[in-house]
């Protein structure tokens, strides 16, 4: 159990009233998985202190702790000015109108206390309280210029609280103010008293695999982890304990946490934050006078979509490698196993793009899997060649050249599609939208009035220009095909299910879902390819450094191919018709697709299938 020093309303705080309820951050992330990422990885999920703010109450239950918009002063018990002024003191409290309260307090209050400070002292002390929501009830006179209200607390951690707060009067007529006092920032506060807590936290809940298996169980190491008898394939999932982040501190403080308590910075740790915490407990303290009191109390031991089986494959597979390596059920979106950086590590997708840019075109009727399209080694596009790789020359049917991974092809199409139609589909996908996974990337595409011409346009169509994406996402578009047009919403909540999103008709899913199953049988994703089972996948390579040579270079040893200009990838599903599981890989600066992520591919892909 974690004990803390006293807190009191005097600790700094970020912008925030009692109990609007505010989307903040738990911290800021590191790798989604508790792994440094890889030097050639960018884009991970970095975010600002006011990114982290918004994620907070989201993964710590919507912890109120803002103003109280939820609380009314109802009744009147009166019709005089000082009854007046006090129900709208009171009313302004209930929404969160600091500046409204700020207008009736007495001249004497404004010379000492600025608006903001004004406004902090109880937005402070709403946190100390843990205050959720307030409600005044009828006002009446109480005598020597003072109006009292009944006033009910409701707190996240000490229940309801039930006081009357006494609203000192002073001025006649226009001159009428609250000759306010800091008895005023909570109700049932006495003169030279303030709101103080004592809280703890119970003992943190365990981390279990969706078979049972635990994850991470109790006291963190000197790494900031917690052990497991499933060693790296744990670890490499599971994420790190430490401090609060001081730009969350307030957050914190609002849910009940005592000031010294480990929380989760990242991986799985993090993701479940609120469920593995448990309730603090501790006391509510006016002065010496004890308010409330509650008792901390454990959580259940919180179960994953993690299979230990297919985490295991995956952590092997990826073998330490910089890259991610990403596993989940295409039907219902559950996450099964993750490796390296998966959710975090954005990277060009490069030719495993091509599973949207085709779906796009099929939908666009621009050409059917049999239409032909000239052999080339590369393609012109606004004044410049995109050339295929290792200057290779191909083309032939649409299907011949998605399972070649034919640039000339597809770069052209992309242009003919246009801006436009590219980006809807790609958004679709899931490009553009947060994946619903704490500390997970969004995966991008530029709008369409940042894909100016034919060059950009085909550049993205191929995975590259600036379209950046996870290797989760790039399952999820996997599973998409795989599930005939319908694109799961990934979660690693055992027993969650979020409703899919549509993002093609069956039929234009199937047709893609045949071009993919020609990738692995005889074009460049054979490597991934398993006895008596259908796999549909797609490779990609994408550059991360020019790989083109200049003519007058050509046989220099400096045009020679280096596997660390490119990033490989792969995706895949299967079986296919059925498919039970989806995968993606990424490996940063490893070649081609087809030779080294593929065989990645193909280890997890037996192990989650048999």
């Amino acid at each position: 159990m974690i004990q803390s020093r006293a807190v009191t309303a005097g600790a700094d705080c970020t912008d925030s009233r009692w109990a609007t309820r505010p989307s903040i951050s738990l911290c800021g992330v590191r790798s989604a998985t508790g792994l440094a990422q890889g030097p050639a990885v960018r884009g991970a999920a970095r975010r600002s202190p006011a990114a982290r703010r918004r994620y907070l109450t989201v993964a710590l239950g919507s912890v109120a702790v803002a103003s109280l918009v939820a609380g009314a002063v109802v009744g009147s018990g009166g019709n005089d000015s000082a009854l007046r002024l006090a129900r709208r003191f009171a009313a302004a409290w209930a929404r969160g109108d600091y500046a409204e309260m700020y207008s009736t307090v007495d001249p004497n209050t404004q010379r000492q206390l600025s608006p903001a400070s004004f406004a902090a002292a109880y937005r402070r002390t709403g946190a100390t309280a843990t205050a959720a929501s307030l409600r005044f009830g009828a006002a009446h006179d109480a005598g020597h210029g003072t109006v009292a209200l009944r006033a009910r607390v409701s707190t996240r951690v000490f229940g309801t609280i039930a006081a009357t707060l006494r609203v000192p009067i002073s001025g006649t007529g226009a001159n009428e103010r609250v000759r306010w006092s800091r008895a005023l920032l909570f109700p049932g506060l006495r003169a030279g008293e303030s709101l103080r807590r004592s809280s703890s936290l119970p003992d943190r809940a365990s981390l279990l695999t969706r078979d049972g298996k635990v994850l991470a169980t109790g006291m963190p190491g000197a790494g900031g982890q917690r052990g497991s008898r499933l060693g790296a394939a744990a670890t490499a999932i599971t994420g790190t304990l430490g401090s609060i982040p001081k730009a969350d501190r307030f957050f914190y403080d609002a849910a009940g946490y005592p000031a010294g308590a480990l929380v989760g910075q990242s991986g799985l740790e993090r993701a479940f934050e609120a469920r593995l915490a448990g309730a603090p407990g501790g006391e509510l303290l006016a002065g010496a006078r004890v308010l409330a009191t509650a008792r901390s109390r454990p959580a259940p031991p919180v179960r994953t979509t993690i299979s230990s089986r297919i985490q295991s494959a995956a952590v092997a597979a990826l073998g330490g490698r910089d890259g991610a390596v990403a596993v989940l059920r295409p039907k219902t979106g559950e996450i099964l196993g993750l490796a390296g950086v998966p959710l975090s590590g954005l990277q060009p997708p490069g030719s495993t793009f091509k599973m949207v840019t085709v779906t796009g075109v099929l939908e666009a009727h621009l050409a059917t899997p049999r239409t032909q399209f000239p052999m080339r080694t590369a393609a012109t596009l606004s004044g410049v060649s995109l050339q295929n790789a290792n200057g290779e020359s191909c083309g032939g049917t649409l299907a011949q050249a998605f399972a070649q991974s034919c640039n000339s092809v597809f770069a052209p199409l992309g242009a003919r599609l246009g801006a436009g139609r590219l980006v809807d589909i790609a958004r679709r996908f899931g490009f553009g939208e947060p994946p619903g996974i704490p500390g997970a990337a969004t995966s991008t595409i530029p709008p369409p009035n940042q894909i100016p011409d034919e060059l950009a346009a085909g550049s993205t169509a191929i995975g590259q220009g600036e379209v950046q994406a996870t290797a989760l996402e790039m399952a999820i578009v996997a599973a998409t095909i795989g599930d005939t047009g319908s694109r799961p919403r990934p979660t690693l909540a055992a027993g969650t299910v979020r409703p899919p999103a549509t993002v093609t008709s069956p039929s234009v899913a199937r047709t893609v879902e045949h071009l993919m199953l020609d990738v692995v049988r005889n074009g460049t994703g054979t490597a991934a390819a398993i006895p008596g089972v259908r796999v549909a996948g797609k490779t990609g390579t994408a550059e991360l450094r020019q790989t083109v040579c200049p003519q007058n270079q050509q046989n220099s040893s400096a045009c020679a191919p280096n596997p660390k200009n490119t990033d490989a990838w792969f995706a895949a599903f299967a079986p296919a018709g059925h498919p039970r599981v989806a995968v993606g890989v990424l490996l940063v600066g490893a070649g081609a697709g087809g030779d080294t992520a593929a065989p990645v591919a193909h280890d997890v892909l037996v192990a989650a299938l048999h």
